[in-house]
């Protein structure tokens, strides 16, 4: 139980000195990453997403006809039952 204060105490420490930290580190961070991050992910992350969202785009189309026809129908139902 000791041994789980003083870990617990020493995490808390860590977080308040990061928070101290942190305005300084950010714009180096920033700088440093970014450029490295962004060419590699990237081109493999676009041609794997982007038939997703075809797809979803496709399924969304889809639904809208499916809806836009179902609208027809009722309103023909309806002009049907005001002709009787």
């Amino acid at each position: 139980a000791l041994a789980g204060k003083a870990a617990c105490q020493q995490q808390q420490q860590q977080q308040q000195q990061q928070r101290q930290q942190q305005p300084q580190q950010q714009p180096q961070q920033q700088l440093q990453q970014q450029p490295q991050r962004q060419p590699q992910q990237q081109p493999q992350r676009q041609p794997q997403q982007q038939p997703q969202r075809q797809q979803q785009q496709q399924r969304q189309q889809q639904q809208q006809r499916q809806q836009q026809q179902q609208r027809q129908q009722q309103q023909q139902q309806r002009q049907r039952q005001r002709l009787t």
